[in-house]
């Protein structure tokens, strides 16, 4: 089964166990990250729907990418600008695609406080 999900502003059309490299997703290596945004899904020619459907991922690693020089030159002014750059990236490793089975704790149910009535009010004695 393969899936196209969007992250970063770029969409990427990934399956089980494939590694992409996206743009920088908060966590560490070997935490899980679910991708919500899921735009296509299907198992061969055949597609499938995309409700509730969600991408299980791991990070692989956070890394730089490679240098890029950025240099400008205006022609007899002595201008000169010498600038680099790395953008940073997470490397994800695709571990499920399918729907999110929510099994969320339910929250204890708050006890309703016995509000006072009419007859177990003190009256006031003037």
């Amino acid at each position: 089964m393969f899936a196209v999900v969007r992250t970063g502003g770029k969409q990427y059309r990934v399956a089980a166990g494939d590694k992409i490299v996206v743009e920088k997703l908060g966590g560490d290596a070997g935490d899980s990250v679910t991708l919500d945004d899921v735009l296509l899904a299907g198992e061969g020619s055949e597609l499938k729907s995309v409700d509730g459907l969600t991408v299980a991922a791991e990070i692989v690693a956070q890394a730089k990418a490679e240098k890029v020089v950025v240099f400008k030159k205006r022609r007899r002014h002595n201008y000169r600008r010498k600038n680099g750059h790395r953008q940073q990236h997470t490397i994800l490793k695709i571990t499920a695609i399918g729907s999110e089975e929510k099994k969320a704790k339910k929250a204890p149910a708050k006890k309703a406080e016995a509000k006072p009535t009419e007859t177990e009010t003190p009256a006031a004695e003037a």
